[in-house]
């Protein structure tokens, strides 16, 4: 039988908006109804950002402690991930959620070029967030933009600054970062492997190339990403009524693939995470 496959859905990120698609969960209580249906479409990973209310990014703890209250309330069991990304603040303000300990948070381990905007991720910023992790047992999500940033994850945890195994996403498909390749992708994987054989990969595709990622990872044995925040469409004509249709169109390629989509207790011990207690 073939392993499982960890579905993580982004249910809102920092830029889509409701002009985007009236789908986007803004407000904390669209945020857990969406979840909370996507959870049970098949995900078992909720990465989470947050809005203030004005609809705009925040990293206010204040904010993601409510969302995590009511994912903790109407989807037991479920994993969640915070984001750390540099769109909801700056230095250090990114991590101020991580002393709620959510299961795990997003972390970027190097800068990078983004459409219109250099994604700084500075070494004593990197190095501060996986101490706060650590301290706060949280399992980071390396987000991987670049080649440079699998190297340099592999390095954190070969010097304790990140716990192993690690679990790293490819984020393919952002323009003037990692381009949506197969042979790339494969690459990357053999590369990790090579530095780090224990750990687990997931990979995550931007706009038009979410399917077409999400198919290669489910293929390749890996763990794959959907949700609103990369993407709004189901196709080019349509849009994703909501994050559960998009998950569901995963679960469908996971069915296709002979590929068991992973329940949030096996998602939890495939990365080493604690059950929830009764």
């Amino acid at each position: 039988m073939k392993s499982p496959c960890i579905i993580c859905v982004a249910i809102t990120g920092s830029l889509p908006t409701k002009a985007n698609n009236p789908a986007v969960p803004i407000s904390i209580a669209e945020q857990i109804e969406s979840t909370q249906q996507a959870f049970e479409a098949g995900a078992s990973i909720a990465h989470c950002h947050v809005r203030d209310d004005a609809g705009q990014p925040t990293s206010d703890p204040e904010r993601f402690a409510q969302l995590m209250e009511g994912l903790r309330t109407h989807c037991r069991g479920m994993i969640v991930q915070f984001s750390t990304g540099g769109r909801s603040g700056a230095g250090r303000e990114r991590g101020g959620m991580l002393p709620l300990s959510p299961d795990m948070a997003s972390l970027s381990v190097g800068s990078n070029n983004f459409p219109t905007r250099v994604y700084e991720n500075a070494p004593h910023l990197v190095d501060w967030l996986a101490s706060q992790m650590k301290i706060h047992r949280v399992k980071p999500e390396i987000e991987a933009f670049d080649l440079s940033h699998v190297v340099q994850a592999c390095k954190m945890a070969d010097d304790k600054r990140l716990r192993a195994p690690l679990y790293v996403q490819f984020v393919m498909g952002v323009q003037n970062a990692m381009p949506a390749d197969e042979r790339v992708l494969d690459f990357y994987i053999e590369t990790l492997k090579r530095f780090a054989p224990d750990a687990q990969w997931c990979a995550a595709g931007i706009g038009k190339e979410q399917i077409v990622v999400n198919e290669w990872a489910i293929a390749k044995g890996g763990h794959t990403r959907t949700g609103l925040e990369d993407n709004v469409r189901l196709n080019r004509d349509v849009l994703a009524p909501s994050n559960a249709a998009l998950v569901e169109r995963t679960v469908a390629i996971c069915a296709e693939h002979d590929r068991p989509v992973a329940t949030w207790q096996q998602a939890r011990a495939i990365l080493g995470l604690e059950q929830p207690q009764n």
